[in-house]
This record gives structure tokens, C-alpha cells and sequence, in this order.
């Protein structure tokens, strides 16, 4: 399967991404109608968009700027492949 390239179908995919992770929180929130479920479902989206945000951008440009990841795995495959050496 190649890349997606038009750029109208990559907002299409983002918006529906959106609309998983509202629906998700919405849902979740809803079962669990407290502060503490709100805070903590908060922390962790947050945390792991800063996760993201260090796998992509901070190793990229900063740690190992002549790699490009592919995604989450090519990052740990990669990753994992430098500690053993």
C-alpha cells in the first residue's frame, strides 16, 4: 500500500482521527462522570502527544537528524537496533 498524497484525503483521515479520539473521551466520560476521570484522561492524552511529539520530531531533529521514522515502529526497531550495538 503506498502513501496517502492528497492532501483533501489526509485532512479527511485527521478529521476522522478527531472524531475517534472525541467520541472516545466523550464515551468514556460519560460511563465515568467524574473530575478525577476528566484529569486523568487528560494526562494521558497529553502525555502520550508529548510522547509522540519526542518519538518524531526531538530525535529527528535533534538527537539523530539524518533518520527519517516511518512510524511508532520503524522508530522502536530503530531505536532498539542502536542500544544493542
Amino acid at each position: 500500500m503506498s502513501d496517502i498524497k492528497s492532501p483533501t484525503l489526509l485532512y479527511i483521515k485527521g478529521a476522522m482521527m478527531l472524531v475517534v479520539g472525541l467520541m472516545a473521551s466523550g464515551l468514556l466520560i460519560a460511563y465515568h462522570p467524574a473530575w478525577d476521570t476528566v484529569l486523568l484522561l487528560s494526562l494521558a492524552v497529553w502525555g502520550f502527544a508529548r510522547a509522540y511529539y519526542f518519538a518524531f520530531y526531538v530525535i529527528e531533529h535533534y538527537i539523530d537528524p539524518g533518520y527519517r521514522y516511518a512510524g511508532l515502529f520503524d522508530f522502536a526497531k530503530h531505536h532498539l537496533g542502536r542500544t544493542k550495538k
